[in-house]
């Protein structure tokens, strides 16, 4: 039975724990028991000793007792047997639980149940169903503590599509729900609806699944509900539909559960997703305080968390700072929500506050560092931070790397970008459309076309995103044959059918040459109405070559789509103004002025002195 579900995956996705010690007391007879040849006849000792060698993994000792008790009296006994399959399972050692229970000369249900137990526990779930199917086969009882592990193993979908990719994810998805569903059958049978851990799990696994209307169903059939039952609708709230966490929180209060800090850390997830700090944030806020709950650094991270969202980056830094415990999560997001909220400088103080406090900097504080120094295109911060991923060596992933070369090519060093670019062992698509664009930006044209060549003879598919990059290319270098080229392929080659910004960038392409005529054309063939983007790049061109006639044309096709978008009448105001109309220009602003339309204005910066 064990062959037929690999020997060689188990031993993969299983790993050896390392050695910890228990209470002294129990360690020094441990320690004596297995480093001699006494032999007891106490069984109750043996059953203490394997419960505290399956809590601690401690694989090694485990084995030990197991090769006494082989010795002693208590050679085929049920009960001293299913400890020590138990603390295989709990140890990770599979193939060791297995091998035992298949030599097991007598087995019962919690025989089964500590062996399916142990494959859910260490991600698992499908050898653990063929278990459970097993189980049924064989004809034994399944009691509750059989169930709460096959449920939860219905969960785990995404821990078996960790090779596979995403195309996979919606097979796994819809395999493991029939699962859970005839899982849940056997609930029904066996009477334990009754069960508030069952239906905790079952409401669990429905909403991993995205099941959530069904699992709002099963909660509001329990009976018994408890601190879980809500947390777990909670957490799905949060996730997949947080416009409904207001008023669940309110029904939870109404209805007299004391929250918890994974009741708050929900609800706060959810709000931080509606961008709700200054309301009922600030009401969870007082809550979580009356309840004792504010220096948990779990909690304290999602109220950050939530402020920042919210944008209201004074109240993220005073929570912050009013944090009695920080974790590395805890800096990461006030970095990202300086960042966000447009302060990456700030961004950067705070990361190098966190090294100098001697937290242990990860990826994701990496990442962030480099998109700060790529919004500030400030090379010698950036370079720093490279040096920090040096430092990191494995730790990282192709996502930081990426940001490393949007850091290089927003300042302007391409070559280092090119060096990065090299050095990456398997470049995603995103690092194949940064370095396009990183040349298209810095005047490299020709350049960022034959990295998209190189990309393409390595077989790497471009996407939506690269094409953008690749016409932008070619509009920035007037390269007008190789845009219609790289257009034209797009559908033909890639299967991928031109969008807005394809059409802006073909436009803004033909606007620049002068061919006016050409791209007004092209925009009445889009197979969609063009939005205001595509307009607006017609009527800059026009202005830029003086066709009045076309710009009026392009100017009220983008006031009818976006009648508040300033861009428009500043662009149609200067063309005015280059051609000497005046009193066009001064109509266009008496509009603007009954609109209540103003001008964005524009904005720079320098270095002094480091700051």
């Amino acid at each position: 039975m064990f062959r037929s579900i690999g020997f060689s995956k188990i031993w993969r996705k299983t790993t050896s724990s390392p050695l910890k010690t228990t209470s002294s007391p129990l360690k020094t007879t441990s320690f004596r028991l297995i480093s001699s040849d006494f032999i007891t006849n106490d069984e109750e000792l043996y059953v203490t000793l394997l419960r505290r060698f399956a809590e601690t993994k401690n694989f090694h000792h485990g084995r030990a007792v197991h090769a006494k008790l082989v010795k002693g009296p208590h050679n085929g006994s049920l009960f001293l047997n299913n400890h020590i399959l138990n603390m295989y399972a709990k140890s990770g050692r599979l193939l060791h639980a297995h091998k035992m229970f298949d030599h097991l000369p007598q087995r019962n249900a919690v025989s089964w149940s500590a062996l399916i137990a142990g494959f859910v526990q260490h991600n698992l779930p499908s050898y653990a169903l063929v278990l459970f199917s097993n189980m049924q086969a064989a004809g034994v009882n399944i009691n509750e503590f059989t169930l709460v592990s096959a449920l939860h193993a219905c969960s785990l979908y995404d821990s078996e599509n960790d090779s596979d990719g995403d195309n996979n994810e919606e097979y796994y998805c819809s395999y493991y729900l029939s699962r859970l569903y005839q899982v849940y059958a056997f609930v029904v049978r066996l009477g334990f609806e009754w069960n508030v851990f069952l239906m905790n799990v079952f409401m669990t696994a429905l909403i991993r699944g995205r099941k959530l209307a069904e699992a709002l169903k099963v909660f509001d059939r329990c009976r018994n509900k408890d601190t879980v039952s809500w947390n777990a609708v909670m957490a799905g709230l949060s996730q997949f539909c947080c416009g409904e966490v207001p008023g669940f929180w309110r029904r939870m209060c109404c209805e007299g559960v004391k929250p918890d800090s994974f009741a708050f850390s929900g609800v706060l997830a959810g709000l931080a997703a509606l961008g709700d700090g200054t309301g009922m944030g600030m009401q969870v806020h007082g809550q979580l305080v009356k309840c004792g709950h504010g220096d948990e650094v779990c909690v304290g991270n999602s109220l950050v968390d939530m402020y920042l969202k919210s944008g209201s980056l004074e109240e993220g830094i005073r929570t912050f700072e009013e944090m009695a415990e920080r974790n590395v999560c805890t800096w990461n997001q006030m970095a990202a929500g300086c960042l966000n909220c447009g302060k990456p400088g700030k961004a950067l103080e705070f990361i190098n506050e966190m090294r100098k406090t001697g937290v242990r900097m990860n990826k994701f504080t990496l990442a962030t560092a480099l998109t700060a120094c790529a919004s500030l295109a400030s090379l010698e911060e950036g370079k720093k931070a490279h040096g920090l991923r040096i430092k990191l060596e494995n730790d990282v992933d192709v996502c930081v790397d990426n940001a490393l070369l949007d850091m290089y090519a927003k300042c302007g060093s391409m070559d280092d970008a090119l060096q990065v670019f090299g050095t990456m062992e398997a470049p995603s698509v995103v690092s194949w459309t940064t370095m396009i664009m990183g040349f298209a930006q810095n005047g490299q044209e020709r350049k960022a076309l034959e990295i998209f060549d190189e990309m393409r003879a390595e077989d790497k598919a471009p996407n939506y995103i690269t094409f953008i990059c690749v016409l932008y290319a070619c509009s920035q270098g007037g390269l007008i044959d190789e845009g219609w080229e790289y257009f034209s392929s797009m559908e033909q080659d890639h299967g991928i059918s031109p969008g807005e910004d394809h059409y802006a960038c073909m436009v803004d392409m033909l606007g620049r040459a002068g061919r006016i005529k050409e791209a007004y054309e092209l925009i009445r063939r889009m197979p969609f109405q063009a939005g205001v983007m595509v307009w607006q790049t017609l009527l800059g061109a026009c202005r830029v070559h003086g066709d009045v006639e076309t710009g009026l044309i392009a100017a009220k096709q983008a006031l009818s789509l976006d009648k508040d978008d300033s861009s428009t009448y500043v662009v149609l105001s200067n063309m005015f103004a280059d051609g000497r109309n005046w009193k066009g220009v001064g109509s266009l602003r008496e509009l603007m002025e009954t609109r209540d339309i103003k001008k964005m204005p524009g904005s720079s910066w320098i270095q002094l002195s480091r700051r």
